[in-house]
């Protein structure tokens, strides 16, 4: 499956970029005056090789959630059962993501691809994911991963299928209908790995790629540091082996996002980048497919500093920074309208020959 994958991702589409442009240049405002919404939309229009692009709707988020064992490391003061207990929270519509869903009008999925405690049921399982009832998908591929400070988080087998869940996730959600995919994670102690990973990738120092996460105090965050550098410096992943990289440092809902986003690309539909968690993630698909950036769009600048590291190696500029480091796929959705703002103009906005406006 990830290889049929890889191989179904190609580059925008340069005839469509080209049409994009050519009519933005003729709608009814001057040139250039939407800035990065003009150069979004006509990215859009390269992914879908056509003008005007699809309207990105309906909306989807996929909460991917898994548990880690550098949680021994005391990396984070939050207990690891928190992760079990905000999966109860989302299907129960009373987190963040869901009020900011429901705003949106998105659907929520949430699949348990790595979650280490048990999990309440819910009536919400198995059925397709509605504005109002969050569903619950179980593809959990062990119950959290090894201790990374210790030895390598997941093996190969395992890392495949993390990200093939990822990928089947996506074909799921577009066979269902929707038009663009934002990414949702949840995980006590993921902004290690993302730190890590983020770092194996660009070869930054751990220094600029780890953040507080939720908060740590002076003594958690210096000790989190010290233990992306002795993980890197143990496993010494090579970033031209991306599944190896996800392998030793990488977590199960990084591996299973990275999947996302490759399914995404390779439909040719839009994926909206969450925080640090996504686009460290967004590496190692990039690393898999670089024509897979295609079908990314930032939707906001995290507050963890490895974000803007990737960012910057993805070639990618945040729609918004509001210095959210929440997660959940929280900041996807508030940047949601303006992408769908950006593919409406080409849509319904006139021409000056149309409208009978004169131009300059």
């Amino acid at each position: 499956m990830l290889e049929r994958t890889i191989a179904a991702i190609g580059p925008l589409d340069v005839a469509a970029m080209t049409a994009a442009g050519d009519l933005h240049r003729r709608l009814t405002k001057p040139a250039g005056s939407l800035g990065a919404l003009e150069d979004l939309s006509v990215r859009l229009a390269g992914l879908a090789g056509t003008c005007p692009p699809p309207l990105p709707e309906p909306a989807a988020v996929a909460i991917f959630a898994g548990d880690h064992g550098v949680h021994a490391q005391a990396v984070t003061p939050w207990p690891q059962e928190v992760t079990a207990q905000m999966i109860a929270n989302f299907l129960a519509g009373g987190a963040v993501v869901n009020a900011f869903a429901r705003q949106a009008g998105a659907s929520v999925t949430v699949v348990d691809v790595g979650v280490g405690t048990p999990l309440p049921t819910t009536p919400g399982e198995p059925g397709p994911a509605t504005l109002g009832a969050p569903r619950l998908v179980t593809a959990n591929v062990r119950p959290g991963t090894r201790d990374l400070a210790v030895t390598a988080a997941l093996t190969r087998d395992e890392t495949r299928a993390a990200v093939e869940t990822g990928i089947r996730i996506a074909d799921e959600l577009i066979d269902g209908g929707a038009g663009i995919l934002l990414t949702g994670d949840m995980g006590i102690g993921n902004t290690t790995p993302a730190a890590a990973l983020i770092a194996a990738f660009t070869g930054a120092d751990p220094a600029e790629t780890t953040g507080r996460g939720t908060g740590v105090d002076d003594a958690t965050y210096a000790r989190k540091v010290a233990v992306v550098r002795d993980a890197l410096r143990r496993h010494a992943p090579d970033p031209a082996d991306p599944l190896g990289v996800l392998a030793a440092v990488g977590g199960l809902e990084h591996a299973a996002l990275a999947g996302l986003i490759l399914g995404a690309a390779a439909r040719r539909v839009p994926v909206l980048l969450d925080g640090v968690i996504a686009v460290s993630a967004a590496l190692a698909a990039a690393a898999l497919a670089p024509d897979a950036t295609g079908a990314m769009v930032a939707g906001h600048r995290s507050a963890e500093p490895g974000a803007t590291v990737a960012l910057h190696r993805l070639g990618l500029e945040p729609l918004i920074d509001l210095g959210l480091r929440l997660g959940e796929g929280t900041g996807a959705l508030l940047a949601l309208p303006v992408v769908t703002g950006a593919v409406r103009v080409l849509h319904e906005v006139a021409t000056f020959d149309s409208a009978g406006v004169s131009e300059k």
